[in-house]
Parts: structure tokens; sequence; C-alpha cells
């Protein structure tokens, strides 16, 4: 069917009439939700919302973590043409207010009674009029969500379905708030038929659906991109099992054993860091090296798509690669990533290990996919080719300029923050990056983070934190020096692994301030600034390294809800120690 709406991704999953399109971890394991079920729960909520007086137009929140009812509360909204409003879980009552009062949301829909109770803190202060609880939590300020799903019809309801099917592709189908790496947050406007456009020719050359597929939703469904992936794999007929805590996801993998991976950078990086640090030991570290060696001389197998057939690749797989795999359920084909730049080292490293990542590239305000690998068209370092609909061009300075249906109408209740937002009909991403002759759109950083020295010289600061990142002894990488004499790093250990290092380096410490302090470990960070400054132009060389005890999180506001760095939050959460420590090296000449 031709996807025209939101809505018309609820009639293809229920017209399949499917027993298995969610999954829910129960007390006895996972449970699957028919499409019979999702109908009728999607249709009983949506009675329950217009029963409350919510209309087309009416903004509803919803704040919970990944789970069906998450799913199901968007499609009855969406359904009756209210605007949705996704909230992080992890955001606090006061971010959760601002987000409530600038959206002017009058229903809200949570999960726990966690979630509940800071709700209720704040709701007197906020538009708030009706309140959803997804768990059976005993409240009197709360309907419960499960009473109104199971209101709903065993078979199908002919006027709710000309309800949904009155949805127009311009009406406004979502407000998503931007992370806020720069500051405030935006709430952007993406239509019904943004998002449509977006899902019907994402994933299209993956060719996902045409057997049983399942797929583990723990991306929070807040971002948009996880939002994105769960509607198209969804729309494809791919079963969705959904893990609302990241700390379950190892086991979640081992249980479901996903056919497809969908995750963030940081996700893959973590990975990453736990198959090194297992190989660090003799012999396994010999063993390790030899099949990172095997890998890569079969890398261009491995991303063309095919399995290396070489006696050695088989013996390192077995050896090696079949148990990263194996950490990841064992039966994934497709690996894609988004969110974030993943590095080209990174994605080398998982080709070596016979593991294809397709990165992609897009932005809240497109929907967000402009472009992507594909098992058709992969290009190590970039992030694929446009998708048919995209049309990108880099204007003069290097920035990625896109249009085309996907493009947001704007930010909410914010008009100049909407015109300076696009250019001669053009959306400005606030990218850097460029066009190879093949059509694969390459990304090196973000415009605002470039870093400008005292001396004149740019620096694009994520190549180099994308490639301390790979040390498993790093947590979080941020280069900063705009305006000063030369650049600087500050650093976030991976405690788990410096702990460990210390400890085999007979060094005590009663704390992790005592631990980043002890001059041995200052030693080992500026050797490894010290290794990566051999691959650096001269005025890119970072002359200090700055190492916090503590790692960096969204909590504190120095990580994004995604993991990407909030420069912002970091400069001024650290601003004495960054200042006293130029001010040392212009005392002493350095």
């Amino acid at each position: 069917m031709s996807l025209q709406t939101l809505n018309d991704i609820l009639l293809a999953i229920c017209k399949k009439r499917r027993d298995r399109v969610m999954l829910q971890r129960g007390a006895l394991g996972w449970v699957p939700i028919s499409s019979t079920e999702i109908y009728r729960s999607v249709v009983g909520l949506a009675r329950g919302l217009e029963s409350w007086g919510v209309s087309k137009g009416d903004r509803v929140a919803i704040l919970s973590e990944n789970r069906p009812e998450w799913a199901i509360t968007d499609f009855a909204a969406l359904a009756m043409g209210a605007v949705t409003v996704p909230i992080y879980p992890t955001q606090t009552a006061d971010q959760t207010s601002f987000i409530l009062n600038d959206s002017g949301a009058r229903v809200i829909a949570v999960s726990t009674k966690n979630q509940l109770e800071k709700v209720l803190t704040i709701q007197r202060h906020t538009p708030v009029e009706r309140i959803l609880v997804m768990d059976a939590v005993e409240t009197a300020h709360a309907a419960h969500m499960q009473g109104l799903m199971l209101q709903g019809p065993i078979n199908f309801d002919p006027e709710f379905d000309a309800l949904s099917q009155a949805i127009a592709p311009d009406d406004l189908a979502t407000i998503i708030y931007t992370s806020g790496t720069t500051g405030t947050p935006k709430g952007a406007m993406l239509t019904h038929g943004n998002m449509a456009s977006n899902v019907a020719c994402s994933m299209e050359a993956f060719g996902f659906g045409t057997k049983e597929e399942v797929s583990v939703s723990f991306l929070p469904l807040s971002h948009v991109t996880a939002r994105h992936v769960d509607f198209a794999l969804l729309y494809l007929g791919v079963a969705l099992a959904y893990c609302p805590d990241i700390a379950q996801l190892v086991q979640a993998l081992a249980e479901v054993q996903p056919d497809i991976f969908v995750a963030v950078p940081r996700v893959y990086e973590k990975i990453r860091q736990q198959v090194i640090l297992k190989a660090a030991g003799f012999p396994k570290s010999s063993v390790y090296r030899w099949a990172l060696s095997v890998g890569r001389a079969h890398r261009a197998e491995t991303l063309a798509g095919a399995a290396p057939t070489a006696l050695s690749w088989k013996i390192a797989n077995r050896l090696v690669f079949s148990k990263v795999l194996a950490g990841i359920g064992g039966k994934a084909h497709e690996f894609i990533s988004g969110g974030a730049p993943l590095g080209r080292e990174l994605v080398e490293w998982y080709a070596d290990i016979g593991i294809p990542i397709h990165e992609g590239y897009g932005l809240t305000e497109t929907s967000p996919v402009i472009a992507v690998n594909t098992p058709l068209a992969h290009k190590l370092g970039t992030v694929g080719k446009p998708l048919p609909n995209v049309e990108v061009q880099i204007a003069s300075d290097g920035e990625v300029l896109v249009r085309g249906p996907s493009v947001f109408k704007g930010y909410w209740k914010r008009p100049e923050a909407t015109r300076d937002a696009f250019v001669d009909g053009w959306f400005k991403t606030g990218d850097i990056g460029h066009l190879d002759s093949e059509g694969f759109l390459s990304i090196t950083d973000r415009k605002k983070d470039l870093i400008k020295t005292s001396g004149g010289k740019f620096i694009a600061p994520q190549p180099i934190e994308n490639s301390l990142k790979l040390n498993p002894l790093i947590g979080t990488a941020v280069v900063f020096g705009d305006r000063r004499k030369f650049p600087a790093v500050l650093i976030a250990p991976h405690f788990p692994a410096l702990e460990d290092w210390a400890r085999a380096n007979q060094i005590e410490f009663g704390s992790r301030e005592a631990l980043v302090a002890n001059a041995k470990v200052r030693a080992l960070y500026e050797g490894i600034i010290e290794d990566l400054n051999q691959n650096l132009a001269r005025f890119e060389k970072l002359k200090r390294v700055l190492v916090v005890p503590e790692e960096l999180s969204a909590a504190d506001g120095t990580l994004t809800h995604t993991f990407k760095v909030r420069r912002r939050g970091i400069e001024e959460r650290y601003r004495s120690l960054i200042d006293e420590m130029y001010a040392k090296a212009e005392a002493t000449g350095g």
C-alpha cells in the first residue's frame, strides 16, 4: 500500500493479521502481542481520549520507557489527529514541566509509579488535565491505560478507521524536542507526511519483511531515530521486542536473538571495549591480533555482504568473531547505526570481525534519515547515499543543505528560529560534509563544534574524539581550545577498565579522585594522547590532557540522551579546571 500518513502503518499492521507483531517480557518469558490485540488496544485507548475531549491538534505527551504501550499510545493519539509529544523518562521534573508547558499538552501517558509521581509534583504548574498510567498503580490521580485498552473491539471498527484515514499528510503528527546540545530545546514540528515519506523509503534497500524477523527496541522512543526505526520495521512486518532498560539489553539479546540490530555509536563502542578487555591477556591477545589481521585482509568481502570462504577466516570466525556476534544474540544479519557519528576506525574494526555496520545520517528536523548505507550501496567512511526523495547540496562553507518531503515545517512557537533554519528553501543541517563523485555523503563535524584557535586554524574535534574513544580506558573524550593558543582534551575514563589497570600496576586508590590524581595514571593518559598526536597535523596536536574523576552522563547535563557530547554543558561544569590548566600553560610558556 502507498504510505501517506503514520495512520497507514497501523492499518498495514492490522490488515496482515499476524500473531506476533510485538513482544513483551513477562514472568514466564517473552509474550507475543498479535495485530488483533494491538488494534483493540489502540481503538480502546483512542475512544478513552475522545471521551476526555481530546481532538485533532491537541497535544498528548508520552513519558515512558520502551514498551508496547508507548507505541499503542502513539498510534491512538495519531489516529485521532492529536499531536504526540515524547519526553525522555530520564528527564527531570523541571525539564518535563518545560516541555509540557511549551507544547501545551493536555494529556500525558506515564509508565510507572515513579513517573506518575514526577508528573504529580508539577501538574498544577502545567496545562495537563488528565494522566494515563501504564502500570497497575494504585492511584486516584490517573486513569489506568490497561482498562481502556481492553474496551476496544475484537473486530474492525469502521468509524475509527474512517476517523484515522481522514487525517491528511499535512496534518501535524508530533512535536519532538531537540536534545539541546547548544541551548534551550526547541520543538520540531513533524507532519504525518514528513515521517511517512521517510519511513516509506529509508529501509527499502534492506529487504526486511520477506521472512519472519525480529528486532529489539531499546533505543529511547523519545528520540526520533528510534521512533522512526520502530515505525519502519513494524510497517515492513518485523516483530519488535521491547527492552525498557538498557541494563537488561544483554539478557534481552540472548533471549530474543534478533535478526536486525539497530544501535547508536556508544553501544557499538561499548561492545568493542568489552571484546578488547576480554582479549587483553596472553594467549588470547595473540589470537585476537591474528584474527583481526585475517579479518582486515577480507574486509572488502565483508563490506560487499559476502561471507569470506578462506580457511583462515573461518578459523578466526570460530575463535573470535562468532563470540562477538553471540553477545548480540548470535543471529543478527543486519546492523544499523544512527543518532551520532560512528567514526571510521570503529566501522573498520567491525568490518574486520565480519560485521558490516550500515551507518545512516539525519536530524530530528528531517524525520530523520537523510542518507544511509545499505547492502546494495555501502561505502566505508561515509553515511551512504541520500534517500531517493531527498536532495542534498553542499554550501560554499561546507554546510550540508537538504530539501525534500521529510524536512520539517518549523519549530513550535519559534518563527524566528524557523526562518534561521532555512536558506532559499534549503534546510541548514549545521553539519559540515561533502558528496563524492559516486554520490556518497560524508560528514566531518558539526559547524558549531569547529574549533578556531587563536592562531586562526580550524580543527574538527569529532574525528579526534572518535579515535580516542576506541581506547578501552576512555569513556568520553572532548577536544576544546576555541580562541585559545592550542587545543587540549578532557577525558572521562572508562573506570572499570582503569581500575583494573591500576590494580594490575599496584596503584592504591580510595576514590576516583585519588585515582585520576595519581602520577602514573596521568602519565598513562598523557601517553595515549602522545600516541594520537603522531597522526595529527601540527596545529591539531593536543598539548594538554585533563582527566576528570567521573563519567559523563545525561543526568549531569554533559551528554544528550543519545550520548552525544554537550560541549556547552561540559565547558560550564569544568570551566574552572579548564581555565586553570590554560593559565598554568601560559605561566610556564607551554
